[in-house]
């Protein structure tokens, strides 16, 4: 089995640090600028990651960076490419290659994610601009009727055909089964969807002879639907979580790097930090954060360049924030420090 995979994965989560997700997609990182006003033109997109990547110490709580096609080709002000600027904080740069979920055909309400056309290659290209892993993101869907046991199976088979051609090429891929937020449901539907899709993922990994040593899991902590009326507790999410993923990962996975989706930027922290209060599970519990991490600095930012230093200041802080949660010792009281 490949060493190098195997010591960047164990890497990337390494204690009291996490990932940052900057991989937004041009429709998606849109929206982002549309909300603060910004234009999202290639320059502007380029200032607002170099803004990112260049804060002071980024990589005192970040381990990697998941980038997307555009920034990984760009470059900072200097000229140093941004993979260079992300090695030189000490930070590892990483890849988005799937190329977006699409509607499954005959199964109204479900997608299953593309992008294996061309992957072997694609992952050839960035292995030589930089990228040591890569993240494959599946949408799962809880509904009237699903997710069906195909829908689950079709995402499970595609991630595992990307972690293998992934491996083969050497880099550690990122498996991101996500079951969304989006409903009404309760939290236990939610437990139910994710033991499912994991058990289906980690079945399929195996056929496909990938090394799970050199893989990281990215992954929805067990929450109710936004629309439920009854929403869980921290303490009952971070149980539920733990209970699904003791009972479905295997030891060998060397981390969880959770995702953020719908959840709002402390009470993401909150829940990494009840579950890291938690021991004995075999896996480092750490984060893979996108607006989580970058929403408060995006604001502060608003494409002024005299707003630099806070920007990067507020992207720092919840860095460091989450960083604590790694361990157990982070406190709503410390959000202070960030004023």
């Amino acid at each position: 089995m490949n060493d190098a995979t195997r010591a960047t994965a164990r890497e990337l989560v390494a204690p009291s640090k996490g990932i940052l997700a900057a991989d937004e997609s041009t429709g998606t990182i849109k929206k982002r600028f549309d909300s603060i006003g910004v234009e999202s033109t290639e320059g502007n997109r380029r200032q607002y990651r170099q803004m990112l990547f260049t804060t002071p110490g980024i990589g005192d709580h970040i381990s990697g960076v998941i980038l997307y096609d555009e920034t990984i080709r760009q470059a900072s002000d200097d000229g140093s490419t941004f993979v260079e600027v992300l090695e030189k904080a000490g930070v590892i740069p990483g890849i988005k290659v799937d190329t977006g979920a699409k509607a499954l055909a005959l199964f109204p309400g479900e997608t299953v994610t593309e992008g294996l056309d061309g992957l072997r290659e694609r992952l050839a290209e960035y292995g030589e601009l930089g990228a040591r892993f890569a993240k494959w993101r599946a949408t799962i869907f809880i509904g009237e009727g699903f997710p069906t046991e195909f829908a689950i199976l079709a995402n499970a088979h595609a991630m595992a055909r990307y972690a293998a051609l992934c491996q083969d090429a050497g880099l550690v891929p990122i498996v991101e089964p996500e079951i969304l937020m989006d409903g009404d449901h309760h939290i236990d539907a939610c437990e139910d969807a994710t033991a499912r899709t994991l058990q289906a993922l980690y079945a399929q990994l195996a056929e496909h002879r990938v090394d799970l040593p050199g893989t990281l899991l990215k992954v929805n902590m067990v929450l109710c639907g936004k629309g439920c009326p009854d929403q869980a507790s921290h303490e009952e999410v971070a149980a539920a979580t733990i209970r699904c993923l003791t009972a479905n990962i295997p030891a060998e996975v060397p981390g969880v790097v959770f995702l953020s989706g719908g959840m709002s930027d402390e009470d993401a922290t909150i829940r990494l930090n009840e579950m890291n209060k938690v021991s004995g599970h075999p896996w480092e519990l750490s984060f893979s954060y996108g607006r989580a991490l970058q929403q408060p600095s995006l604001r502060a930012w608003r494409g002024d360049p005299a707003n630099l230093e806070a920007a990067q200041k507020v992207l720092a802080h919840r860095a460091r924030m989450n960083g604590l949660a790694r361990t157990g010792e982070y406190s709503p009281d410390l959000e202070a420090s960030a004023a």
